[in-house]
């Protein structure tokens, strides 16, 4: 069972949002019935980029960030700020 807020919003048992594939940003139509109100969960546009295609742009993706993060310096070693993370960690504690 689910309340109306003042704002006249309603939560989606989690349950039924997935038996229906409901996500958040989703859009539901509210359908008067008689006595009743019919939910009726809006259908996404459905992409019309074929599967192999989108894996492609998500394999170019994928080796652009493997590319980026080797060329960033480990965390802990770039000596160019004159410090380390460990340095911070002791920094001010009375030794």
């Amino acid at each position: 069972m689910s309340k109306v807020t003042s704002k006249l919003q309603v939560t989606i048992p989690k349950q039924v949002a997935d038996q229906y594939g409901i996500r958040p940003g989703d859009d539901i139509e509210w359908l008067p019935a008689g006595e009743t109100i019919r939910v009726v969960p809006g259908r996404g546009a459905v992409s019309t980029v074929p599967v192999e295609e989108r894996l492609a742009f998500f394999d170019a993706a994928t080796e652009r960030q493997r590319q980026r993060q080797e060329q960033q310096p480990v965390a802990g070693t770039d000596q160019r700020r004159g410090w380390t993370r460990e340095d911070l960690y002791t920094r001010g504690r009375a030794g």
